[in-house]
């Protein structure tokens, strides 16, 4: 059968109608929404902070290169830290320090990035922090991984090597290693998930996230091996946890573990001295694992998977924990203990509604906002 001129014309048409309309599409939804809400980051090596976004896939960022709508002229507050700090699974508005301006009617800079530790906070605040003549400096301390990345980058890059107190080894500093991008599909759908926001709204939307989230969490225990549930309807909990790596990360004697807490106290009491010398203060927010926020119900739930992982890793952070509040004490750094404001919060859906993420939702990100900004207030005039 002959297949008319007629019909290759009108597929034609109706195949360059549907690329318009994709493409008028992504433009509208790149103006109604922040595409650094929606699209996937490519990470690029460097020698002194180990990745760094690529220019390439950072839409959404400031001329920086970090997600904040603009860069101020000066800033009131420069916020330091990692994924944590950055916001990971919330929007930009709904990371911490975007909140504690809102709560404090301060202007505060957001330079945390996911993977970042203590190195690199050290780094960003003697060469980019202080140029915005801040009053004040508040690093996001995460206790979950820190430490590992103060050893991981501190052994993995030559420029840190000054740190070094141990024999040196082979180290694999690079987190942020991308995915096997191997194979057409697989590759365009990376390509997709750091260029369109449309494409991340059909396929990774709120929608499509908070339903499969929920089937995650409730099945946690089953679709990973080194997961663990908590559900108490009673209290409006039902949340799942990772644990395996992270006590890995906090075990008090692992030598690396050890050597990364003195390097992070090394580092912050560099800092602290610095930022007296240029006029502002520096504060440490300490942000605790989720374990440990909901370590009241592991206690009364002994028989959920890994209850003994967990109970070793919530001894090992209490002791990590007396450690850091020890120092800042005896540096006279301010700290702020973030962990009695999210445990008081737990029924609230604190956390990312999904068994793959552990980060904070936007909720958890707005109670560490609101403790970060009760301190501020008291101090900065």
């Amino acid at each position: 059968m002959k297949i008319s001129k007629q019909f290759w014309m009108n597929l034609v048409l109706l195949g360059v109608s549907a690329c318009i309309s994709v493409l008028l599409a992504e433009w509208a939804a790149r103006i109604a929404l922040n595409p650094a809400d929606y699209l996937s980051l490519e990470v690029i090596g460097d020698p002194i902070l180990g990745g760094v976004p690529s220019p390439a896939t950072r839409g959404g960022f400031d001329d920086l290169g970090f997600r904040n709508p603009s860069v101020p002229e000066r800033a009131d507050v420069v916020a330091l830290g990692d994924s944590h700090t950055y916001g990971n699974t919330a929007r930009m508005k709904d990371s911490w320090p975007i909140v504690a301006g809102e709560l404090t009617g301060l202007n505060i800079y957001n330079m945390g990035f996911g993977g970042y530790g203590p190195n690199q906070y050290a780094h960003l605040f003697e060469a980019k922090a202080l140029k915005l003549h801040p009053k004040t400096v508040v690093v996001g301390l995460y206790m979950g991984d820190d430490f590992e990345n103060a050893f991981l980058i501190t052994y993995g890059l030559e420029h840190w090597a000054k740190l070094r107190a141990l024999a040196p080894g082979e180290v694999k500093y690079d987190i942020w290693q991308p995915e096997d991008e191997s194979g057409f599909a697989k590759g365009l759908r990376v390509w997709l998930s750091r260029h369109s926001v449309i494409y991340k709204l059909v396929f990774h939307g709120p929608l499509a996230a908070m339903v499969q989230g929920q089937v995650q969490i409730a099945n946690a225990a089953e679709i990973y091996d080194e997961a663990t549930v908590l559900n108490i309807p009673e209290k409006n909990i039902t949340e799942a946890f990772l644990p395996t790596g992270i006590a890995k990360r906090l075990n008090q004697e692992d030598p690396s573990v050890q050597e990364g807490m003195r390097i992070t106290f090394l580092l912050l009491k560099e800092m602290n001295e610095k930022c007296r010398a240029a006029g502002c203060e520096l504060m440490v927010t300490v942000i605790p694992t989720k374990e440990m926020v909901f370590a009241e119900y592991f206690a009364q739930s002994p028989k959920v998977p890994l209850a003994e992982l967990v109970a070793g890793l919530l001894r090992n952070e209490t002791i990590a924990r007396e450690k850091v509040f020890g120092f800042l004490k005896q540096e006279g750094i301010p700290a702020i203990d973030t962990l009695p404001a999210l445990r008081a919060g737990v029924s609230n859906q604190l956390y990312a509604r999904t068994a793959a993420d552990m980060h904070p939702g936007a909720n958890g990100y707005r109670v560490i906002a609101t403790a970060v900004a009760d301190a501020l207030k008291q101090r900065v005039r």
